[in-house]
């Protein structure tokens, strides 16, 4: 990324959760980070200097995911690095953490060493590789755990398919707690429901369409914190989606047990009905929308009662982060039966709308769990913050803006949300990297400030 002139945004409404910051403010970028957030027209300009208007509009510490897709290496018709990027910083994401199912996977110092060259060339934003914990994901044999700490990555995940082996699960945590990264298990009890298609419950009856239990994940998220209670390791729960795994996983924050959990936008807006096709809406006979594969993911979207529990948790605490699980596909991998489709929906050009507009998600709470959360789970001081010194990472908001979700306006290679074609409210206006403005939803794109 190319130097950037030193820049002062002004007289937005600075929200830093970091701390505790939300008021009317100048803040000042020079070489790459924070200089500092003075009161509005303090700072004056030099010669070489620019500005951005930010009045009327939010500024805020640039979003970290701690769940995306990149699907590279072996899959780049769906996604890669560069097309990640456009549609992190169109969502106001300027770092990403990239999931290991890959092809090959992630599991060892080679593959994690050429993602993240590539990712260094080829993308805007910081890309942090999270590494496999068995060997090609299978379950049987742990990756070089240390090995993989070594090269760089920042959690250890077998992603979409789950560790059943609660042996080779406890392994994995007792590394952990030596190697202080997270083990993230993708919660799934397998040996419960072998083959599902969507949440168990009457919208599945109505739609023949195979179930999957609350328990499935909740079983599997007790297990793994008996497993980290008895190793002190550090288990990390991705995409909670039931009221039943806040609560177990609520309690063991109370027990002082090391977990820590995310949540998507999705499962906190979206429920079940989804899958009628009308936008969440229950149709009085099922017609040509219904079967929504957009709206088919794992774990599935689950019943109102559970979406308010995600909500509950986010606020109180037991849920630490947003997560996006931005899972981009191909439209082949998406028009077709919604038994055949593959799970998983596009998520970080979608965040706030879906947080803010449709869960209608306090804007402070949102901006803390997509910053201040993931922060403290990577244990990275320099990033998700304003704090002088921080990494110049900034984005400016507009959260009533309302913007048509269409190839036009994604930056992702896949459009597999249940947001496609329609309106969508909450926007990022502008996203600034390292200091520099990568996307300007005005059309500027990454010309300098």
């Amino acid at each position: 990324m190319k130097q950037q002139r030193p820049i002062v945004i002004r007289n937005g409404r600075v929200i830093d959760p970091s701390q505790g910051i939300d008021a009317i403010a100048d803040i000042v970028l020079m070489d790459g980070l924070v200089i500092g957030i003075d009161s509005p027209g303090a700072t004056q300009l030099s010669n070489d200097w620019s500005e951005f208007d930010a009045s009327d509009k939010i500024v805020a510490p640039g979003f970290i995911d701690l769940h995306t897709h990149l699907r590279t290496p072996g899959q780049e018709w769906k996604e890669d690095p560069k097309t990640a990027s456009e549609a992190a910083v169109r969502g106001g994401f300027t770092t990403i953490c990239a999931m290991p199912n890959t092809y090959p996977a992630q599991d060892n110092a080679s593959v994690v060493g050429e993602l993240t060259q590539r990712c260094a060339s080829e993308s805007d934003v910081r890309i942090r590789p999270i590494g496999a914990i068995t060997k090609g994901r299978k379950g049987h044999e742990l990756a070089p755990m240390h090995e993989l700490a070594d090269a760089g990555v920042v959690g250890l995940s077998d992603d979409g398919d789950p560790v059943m082996s609660p042996h080779m699960m406890r392994q994995a945590l007792t590394y952990s707690s030596d190697l202080g990264l997270p083990i993230i298990n993708h919660a799934e009890d397998r040996g419960l429901v072998a083959d599902w298609d969507m949440n168990e419950g009457a919208v599945a009856t109505h739609l023949g369409l195979r179930g999957i239990p609350n328990s499935a994940e909740s079983m599997m998220i007790a297990r793994d914190i008996e497993l980290a209670r008895i190793t002190g390791g550090r288990l990390h729960v991705p995409h909670v989606s039931t009221a039943e795994s806040v609560e177990i996983i609520r309690r063991a924050k109370s027990e002082s047990i090391n977990v820590t959990a995310e949540v998507t936008p999705h499962h906190l807006a979206l429920t079940e009905e989804w899958v009628y096709g009308e936008r969440g809406n229950v149709p009085m006979v099922l017609h040509a929308n219904a079967y929504d594969s957009n709206a088919k993911m794992a774990p599935p979207l689950r019943s109102e009662d559970d979406r308010v529990a995600l909500i509950k948790g986010l606020e109180d605490g037991t849920i630490d982060a947003i997560g996006t699980d931005h899972a981009p596909h191909a439209d082949t991998d998406k028009v077709c039966t919604f038994t055949e489709a593959a799970n998983g929906i596009i998520g970080l050009e979608t965040a706030l709308p879906l947080t803010v507009g449709i869960a209608a998600i306090n804007l402070n709470l949102v901006i803390e769990r997509l910053t201040v959360g993931p922060r403290a789970i990577l244990g990275d001081g320099t990033i998700g913050t304003l704090k002088p010194g921080a990494k110049a990472d900034v984005i400016i908001i507009d959260p009533d803006a309302v913007w048509h979700v269409d190839r036009t306006t994604l930056g992702s290679k896949s459009h597999n949300t249940p947001l496609f074609a329609s309106n969508a409210k909450g926007r990022v206006l502008a996203t600034f990297v390292a200091g520099g403005k990568i996307w300007d939803a005005d059309g500027y794109g990454a010309s300098d400030a």
